[in-house]
């Protein structure tokens, strides 16, 4: 794998040795594990390349897909050279890349059915939705279909139903326009179209639902409009067969085509209903979408500069973004200063100062000065496409709460089914005159009322909404099982660095013995500048900042674990911890010469074999630390701070926060064994961490919380990512999962009751009290408005505040 190190952006020194990168990426997989790339290679590179494990310059890229080379008249050849095709023996033409334009379809309640057109669920009977959401909203060809049955199948029902009206209130005036033997075969001719047209996908799927022994909401209801179609057309076509007790003064049979086509109608009006509610779902992905700008200003190398689409950025290209204009990639910032509204990614609302160096994430909004940025990620590679991506795959999966709906859902079609039967044999055996009408109609009842979707989609609209809500305020879901679980947490461990603190030291001191403060910062700094510990780049910061001129240190030499020494401009400088003060006999009593820095570490610096001074270097805490840990304590949650740091380190960190239990000097299978322990003794635990040492333990916590300003090896540990590594957000990710669970149990509590209720009533249980009976009519306006409370429910949490 080969990079070349002029164009490198990213470099990783191991053991004196410079390995190069093209990517943060790559960088950091190997900064994870690097005994694994370390191999050697035989082959020598071309020239200008270095090879891992060849030279002394290291480099590592990821594989490049080789170029493929296909036949224009036989397109089953496909070679990874050029040459002539081995059938036609025309030359061989590189392929050109197709875009990935094909849709998959997915049902919202049962995930693993993809298709790759839009259609019916096999399993529920529900209508197949995209299964990648695009920035423009398409037209959903069965929300079309669906709106086109219903209006035709309106038009038809009011007169059939205006005709049973008036035959039922005003039966002798309407008798005189309308003979009686004529009516049943007016409403056949009014019914059958709205039934077997505007209702056939209801009938497919009944079907569907049969040949696949699933059955679903669509079973019952094609069993309730079946039965009252198929016996009101025998009645029509053959009333002679119906014995006298069951005809009217006309002599014919009663016909329930209205009731029929109503149910039809009312349950295409539900389904047109929810298919637009739960389109709405989607708007969070698309919102994320529409932030993108669609073109780049780019910076050629003659200075000059043109837009591009945004699609034609590439790594490493300059970039101008002007005021007012959103960053078209991640990268970073060359030239210039401005302030940047990152709300759209962090949830925050405050810009952010950019300065040179400093990182820039596409679709933020630049508000003031003009800046040139190098592309960093661009394509798919950015955060707001992993975003989108991570909202996808999250909104499609499964919270372990829905298994109780999915258990309830198993059993309820054929628990209604027996219901509706018993109903028509008690009413046949028990109920008043006609008891036949009104077996078949309260049996037709309690089928059409009873709705399975309304628990099958409780708890995946909850989830899909309260997963897009989270990606507004910065709090990527990667599923739904951890959006669950943040509710009951009742332990956090927070590691330090990153996550507690900013993760950039600063120079927060300097105490000066015999020299003055610039000399001594300067000597120090200079010498720093030859090591590679992250103590040594505060200080060297902080002396540029102040205009210092550093000279060129020699003979420098790093003490494993103690410190530095070398010579700059002639003079012999150690900078390091007590013990290398003590073995260099520059100090003997070092507790009453120098300070504590707080929260920080304290270097002694040795001039010319005297001590001269102490540079203290502080890691300052996020300025919502504080507050945050507050909130969590006050929701009982118990915090505990693991870090790699000192003991004094981590013991002033945690008195400046209140934390009573932490551990110091923690290596990464150390905070592992805490969590196991703590998951041993009943805590629900969740872990928070930036880096690669925190993975283990992120993966092995009931729930994972990745900073996002960390590595990629944490973000994909985790099961909830925070754009902004901030603990603030921890707060926003918990409170999102107490709305989220809260408006599942809501929904789940709707559906159940529903049920519970509605079923005994469509079966007649309060006619022996109240005389009252349910019309299949009204109960399918029930059926059909309970799947769309649950989707108009869920979508609350849109506006749910973090």
């Amino acid at each position: 794998m080969n990079v070349n190190p002029a164009t490198a952006k990213h470099t990783y020194d191991l053991n004196g040795k410079n390995y190069y990168f093209c990517c943060a990426s790559c960088a950091e997989k190997f900064k994870s594990d690097p005994a694994r790339f370390l191999q050697p290679k035989s082959p020598a590179p071309p020239s200008g390349l270095v090879v891992l494990g060849g030279a002394p310059a290291k480099s590592l890229a990821p594989l490049e897909t080789q170029p493929a080379y296909v036949c224009p008249m036989c397109p089953e050849v496909r070679q990874s050279q050029p040459g002539a095709c081995p059938s036609c023996g025309m030359a061989l033409e590189p392929e050109v890349p197709v875009a990935q334009t094909r849709v998959e379809y997915t049902c919202p309640m049962h995930p693993e059915i993809v298709r790759s057109a839009p259609g019916s669920c096999p399993i529920c009977g529900m209508a197949l939705e995209p299964r990648t959401v695009t920035a423009v909203a398409e037209e959903n060809p069965e929300l079309r279909d669906m709106t086109r049955r219903f209006w035709i199948s309106l038009v038809l029902t009011v007169p059939l139903m205006a005709i049973a009206m008036a035959s039922m209130f005003w039966k002798m005036s309407f008798h005189r326009l309308v003979p009686g033997a004529a009516l049943p075969w007016i409403e056949l001719a009014l019914a059958t179209p709205v039934v077997l047209w505007a209702g056939w996908p209801f009938f497919q799927r009944f079907w569907t639902s049969l040949v696949n022994r699933s059955p679903n909401m669509f079973t019952l209801i094609g069993m309730g409009t079946g039965v009252a179609y198929a016996y009101s057309v025998i009645a029509t076509l053959f009333p002679q067969i119906f014995p006298p007790s069951l005809r009217t003064m006309d002599g014919y049979p009663d016909v329930y085509f209205e009731a029929a086509a109503a149910i039809t109608a009312l349950v295409l009006l539900g389904q047109v209903m929810e298919l637009r509610a739960r389109s709405r779902t989607s708007a969070a992905i698309r919102a994320l979408l529409d932030l993108s700008p669609k073109t780049a200003r780019l910076v050629a190398t003659d200075g000059s500069e043109k837009d591009i689409p945004l699609e034609q950025v590439k790594p490493g290209d300059r970039l101008r973004v002007r005021p007012g204009e959103k960053v078209p990639v991640d990268g970073i910032m060359l030239e210039g200063r401005s302030s940047v509204d990152e709300s759209m990614i962090t949830g925050e609302s405050m810009p952010v100062e950019k300065s040179p160096d400093s990182k820039v994430v596409g679709a933020t909004i630049n508000r003031t000065g003009s800046f040139i940025m190098r592309a960093e990620r661009v394509g798919s590679e950015t955060l707001l496409a992993r975003i989108v991506q991570l909202v996808g795959q999250a909104q499609r999966s499964r919270a372990p709460i829905q298994r109780l709906a999915d258990r309830v859902a198993k059993w309820f079609v054929p628990i209604v089914v027996a219901i509706a039967v018993v109903t028509f044999f008690a009413w046949l055996l028990l109920g008043p005159q006609p008891r036949f009408a009104h077996a078949l109609v309260n049996a037709v009842a309690v089928l059409i009322i009873a709705c399975p979707c309304a628990l099958g989609l409780a708890t995946p609209m909850a989830v899909m909404v309260g997963v897009g809500r989270g990606a507004r305020a910065g709090v990527l879901i990667k599923n739904a099982e951890a959006l669950e679980t943040l509710e009951k947490i009742d332990t956090l461990l927070v590691d330090k660095t990153g996550t507690l603190t900013e993760g950039k030291p600063q120079l927060s001191s300097i105490s000066k013995q015999l020299e003055d403060d610039p000399e001594l910062l300067r000597l120090a700094a200079s010498l720093e500048r030859a090591s590679e510990h992250p103590l040594g780049k505060p200080i060297v910061d902080a002396a540029l900042a102040r205009g210092l001129k550093l000279s060129q240190p020699q003979e420098f030499h790093s003490v494993t674990g103690k410190g530095i020494v070398g010579k700059v401009d002639g003079r012999h400088i150690a900078i390091g911890n007590v013990s290398l003060m003590v073995d260099l006999g520059t100090l003997q009593n070092p507790a009453s010469t120098s300070p504590q820095t707080l929260g920080g570490t304290t270097l002694y610096v040795a001039i010319d074999g005297k001590y001269v001074g102490t540079i203290g270097v502080a890691d300052h805490l996020k300025p919502s630390t504080q507050d945050a840990i507050r909130v969590l304590k006050a929701e009982d949650v118990h915090i505990v701070m693991l870090t790699g740091d000192n003991k004094s380190v981590a013991a002033s960190i945690a008195k400046q926060l209140g934390i009573d239990e932490f551990e110091a000097e923690v290596l990464p299978e150390r905070k592992l064994e805490i969590v196991r322990k703590l998951q041993g003794q009943g805590r629900i635990v969740a872990m928070a961490g930036d880096g690669v040492n925190d993975a283990p333990a992120l993966a092995q916590a009931d729930v994972g919380i990745a900073m996002g300003t960390g590595t990629d090896v944490a973000m994909e540990s985790g099961g909830i990512t925070l754009v902004k590594g901030d603990l603030s957000a921890i707060v926003r990710a918990r409170h999102l999962s107490e709305a989220t669970m809260r408006n599942i149990r809501q929904n789940l509590f709707f559906a159940f009751v529903y049920n519970a209720i509605g079923v005994p009533i469509a079966a007649g249980i309060l006619y022996p009290f109240f005389g009252l009976l349910l019309s299949p009519i009204f109960a399918a306006a029930a059926m059909s408005f309970s799947s769309v409370s649950v989707i108009t429910n869920a979508l609350r949490l849109r506006n749910a505040k973090l």
